[in-house]
This record gives structure tokens, sequence and C-alpha cells, in this order.
């Protein structure tokens, strides 16, 4: 098995970087692929106008007289919104149209397939959204990207869409009150004068507009420690340096824990940053973004902080494709989360998890029925829902009981390998697993991702002359669910038995076994299974 599954990962790894492994596209993104972003940006406390100017590095993927990348304009004179004044090519003006939320160029002359070119963009404007400038919850001024989903384009110019991946630079001019943090390394910090600092971060390693931010706020930054040799740091606002600092201090282990368990971290610091993020937090790579009351010094947000952890390899390194595979990353950092609760603190902390977040998904399901995989929405806001995070998590525990332990950790990690850097669908990840179990997972990943709902089961059971009969029925709508269900019965002096039956089909009967007369049956005595119901016994009986 080790050999044959080291064969496939190789030629899959050959045919990604070759480019013959073809995944599904928007046509505008089939046109221009981004290699590297740099961000000169000035801040002021005078006005909430940034002056900026972006440097994009873009290769052609097939022949164009003209490409447009995302930019919102001011839909009024003075209204917020970017405005360009200049955009060059090779240090010579070039023709530009500013239009909505696209700025088109016009390259002199058209360019061919493969070949790469460098703009220089310079703009001005108030960001209307994407770059937070407000005050904090102590009053102090404070400016924080927020990106997420496609709120980049508000203050960069940039292919604002996940698949677009590329390295970044960002070089902030602040106020010399300000501490400035961003995704990378720091690799410059300068006075330029009594009044501004220029800081400077670089990060090599690809990633999605979503993610790509930086913050300035009046920061107390602390170094955590380091494992593994990245160096975690806490940056909280000057007036909770303590209690930040003990509270994002867990994030050392937690990243230890994801690094032994999935793979190498794909960036080379881990910055944990007090902020004025709309989220409860925002997964920044390297950067990641909490909210406000994140600190209280009594270290209530361990599961918040795996969570963001957890989305540096699955979301940010190795991204969905699109928006509606959002719950490779949503769902697979909420399960993450619970494999650390589990390792940490016992299995039974990770059901008491996962039995919460079955009913936030039988909730959700009651009000929307929509499968995880749901191509109807287009205002990507409404995917930050149960489907995606809390539905997405327990697909994830429901495939790992089917493949075993070994499996589903070994399967992990080779999608975290093959995709590291890159991007991938929802039938992406059902190959490396099919591939490192030997199983066929159509109808597994047909029935969890792409049909809405889970099994809503009535079972009525009674019991006679040593036998167990059961009556079970699946009362949801749409096409019945195939899974194993286990039940355990329990006897009036402690004795217990358990059996695993598959289900399939709207209803079946069945008889077992049973050396005692029970008192009692549970359904899904070890929290493995997504569904709704419990045994009743039969009134006849």
């Amino acid at each position: 098995m080790r050999i044959r599954l080291s064969i496939f990962i190789s030629a899959f790894l050959q045919l990604l970087a070759s480019g013959l492994y073809a995944q599904p596209a928007i046509p505008r993104l089939a046109q221009v692929d981004v290699l590297h972003y740099r961000f000169e940006l000035e801040l002021s406390d005078k006005t909430d106008e940034i002056n900026g100017k972006a440097t994009i590095h873009i290769r052609l993927l097939q022949a164009l007289d003209s490409f447009a990348i995302d930019l919102v304009k001011p839909a009024a004179p003075k209204g917020k919104g970017m405005s360009v004044s200049i955009v060059a090519e090779a240090g010579q003006k070039a023709a530009f149209r500013h239009e909505a939320n696209s700025l088109w160029l016009y390259p002199a002359p058209p360019l061919a397939a493969g070949e790469e070119r460098v703009y220089e963009i310079r703009y001005t404007g108030i960001p209307a959204d994407g770059l937070i400038i407000d005050k904090n919850k102590h009053g102090d001024r404070t400016f924080f990207g927020d990106n997420w989903p496609n709120r980049a384009h508000h203050w960069i110019p940039c292919i604002d869409h996940p698949s677009d991946k590329a390295s970044v630079e960002f070089i902030i001019t602040a106020p010399d009150h300000y501490q400035v943090v961003a995704n990378g390394l720091q690799i410059e910090k300068t006075n330029l004068d009594d009044e501004r600092t220029l800081t400077h971060w670089r990060e090599e390693a690809p990633l999605p507009t979503k993610v790509m931010v930086f913050g300035a706020a009046r920061f107390g930054v602390q170094y955590a420690g380091q494992t593994h040799g990245i160096p975690v740091s806490s940056w909280v606002y000057r007036q909770d340096r303590k209690a930040g600092f003990y509270d994002y201090q867990q994030a050392v282990e937690v990243l230890e824990f994801f690094i032994e368990n999935i793979g190498p971290y794909p960036y080379k610091k881990l910055a944990n940053v007090q902020s004025k993020t709309r989220y409860g937090g925002m997964e920044n790579a390297s950067n990641i973004f909490y909210f406000e009351g994140s600190v209280s010094g009594q270290r209530e947000h361990e599961d918040f902080i795996a969570h963001e952890i957890a989305h540096q390899w699955f979301g940010n390194s190795a991204s969905e494709q699109n928006w509606h595979h959002i719950w490779l990353s949503e769902g697979f950092a909420t399960y993450g989360t619970n494999l650390y609760i589990e390792h940490k603190y016992g299995r039974d902390k990770m059901v008491e998890r996962l039995q919460k977040e079955r009913e936030l998904v039988l909730g959700f399901y009651r009000r929307r029925a929509a499968p995880i995989v749901d191509t109807s929405v287009t205002d990507w806001n409404q995917l930050l829902n149960p489907n995606s995070y809390q539905k997405g998590g327990w697909v994830l525990h429901m495939l790992r009981r089917q493949l075993g332990d070994d499996a589903f950790w070994e399967g992990l990690r080779q999608y975290y390998r093959i995709f590291e850097g890159r991007n991938a669908l929802t039938e992406d990840f059902q190959r490396v697993m099919e591939l490192v179990s030997g199983q066929d997972l159509s109808a597994f990943f047909q029935q969890w991702l792409y049909q809405a709902g889970q099994p809503q089961l009535a079972v009525e059971w009674s019991y006679e002359n040593g036998k167990l009969d059961l009556a079970i029925s699946q009362l949801q709508e749409g096409i019945p669910f195939v899974f194993p269900l286990e039940l355990e019965a329990r006897g009036a002096i402690g004795q217990s038995q358990r059996w695993a039956i598959e289900v399939s089909g709207s209803s079946l009967q069945t008889s077992l076994a049973c050396p005692f007369p029970p008192q009692e049956l549970t359904l899904d005595p070890d929290t493995w299974l997504l569904f709704s119901g419990s045994a009743i016994r039969s009134k006849s009986n």
C-alpha cells in the first residue's frame, strides 16, 4: 500500500506542476495568474484616506490584449473607494480604465500566453470595506485588514478570488506610535523621521487574498515561545498586555499538535493578534486576527485558537478552489479543533463538543435544507453556517470511523502534502482518501456532502424469548442514507450488549439475539453518527 500510495502521490504532484491536472475555473480566472504582490501604503491619523502603490507581477495564461483586476472605484466624487492616478509598465505609463469594481489594463503590445509583466498602480482613497479603520474598545485608533470572503479589493488591487494565490509583501508607513504586523517575516523597520515609521513584511508562500492583511495598532508584543523552529508571538492592545500574553501563549502548544500530526507548518512565524475583525476570528496566514473580546486573562478561548491555527494548513495553504467548497476550510478547522481537544483532554470532551455541534446542524437543517456543497449560494457570507462548519466537521468524524484512525490521519497528511500551496475541490479530497484507504467513497461523499440533511430515525423495539426485534425507519425527505448504526442495550442489573447494523432504504426490520431483557436501547452510544431520533419501546411489549 505505501509503495502504491507513494507512486500515486508523485504522479499527482507531477500533474499539478505540469498544469495537466485541470480543475474547473471561472473564465476570467483562466486568463491571468498573479505571482506576487507588493503593497506600499501610507497611513495617517488625520484622515482615513490611504495612499497606495501596488506592484503586481503577473503571468498570462492565454494571449490577451486587455485584462481586469479587482479594485472598487468610488461610486461618486469624494465617495469611499479607490481612485487610480497612474498605471505603469516597465517604467512607462500604461493605458487603463477603472469602472465599478474592475481596473482594466491594456498592455502594449498585447500579451502572449506564458508571458510575464510587472505593473505599478498608484491609487488613493477611503476604503468602504476590507480595511477596518476604527477605534478599538479602549478608544485607540487602529487599522486592520479584514478580507474574507472577497473584500480585499476595497483597498488593494488584486484578483480577489481564493483560487488565485500569490506571495505578498506589505510596506506600511504609519505614525510612529503604531506597531505593524503582517503576513510573513519582518524584514525592515525604519524610523523615517520623528513622526513616521516604515515597516516591511514579506511572505514567500502563495496565499489567497482572503488571508493577505496587515494590522496597525498600539500593541503590546511578546515572544510567546517556539516549536519546531517556528517563533510564536502575541500582539495585543497595550491595555490588555498581561491578560493577552497569558491567553495567547496557548498557541504554542496548539501549533505543536498540528505540526506533529498533519505536517510542517507552511509559514515561518505565527503571530496571534487582538483585532477589530468583524468575525470571531480570521485565520490570516501566519498572522491570525482574533476578536477584541478574545482576551480575558482566563484562557477561555483555547478552542478558538485551535480553530484558527488549523486553518493555516486547511484553508490558507491547502485552499478551496471556490467558495462553494468552503467546508474544506471551515469543516476541517472545526474538526481539527475537536481532534486537538481529544488529544489534550480525552475523548469525552470531544464527544461533548460533537453532540452540541450535532444540535447546531439539526437546527440549521430545520431552517434551510441544503447540502454542504451548495452551488445555489451567491452571497458568500451565507456559507458561514453550520453546514460548512459543524456538519463539515461531522463528515470528517464519520469518515474517520469508516476508514479507521490510521488511514484517516494518513489521508489528512497526504491531502495536505499534495495541495500545500495549491487549491482543491471536494472531489480532490475524496480521491486522496480513496487512494490512502483503498475504499470506494463515492456513495459516502455523495450523500453527506452533495445531499441535504441527515438520517431522521424512528426505531421501535420489543423483546421476547431472547430476541430483540427492531423496526427502523428513515423519516427524512429525499433519498435514504446508507450508514452503520450502532446500538446498545442495557439491562436492569447493568448488563449491556452492542450491535452494529448496516442501514439502507427507508425501513428495516431485524431481530438480534440478546441474553437479557433490555430496559433501554441507545442509538449511537459512542457518538459516531450525524442523525436525529431515538429508540422507543413498542407499546404492545
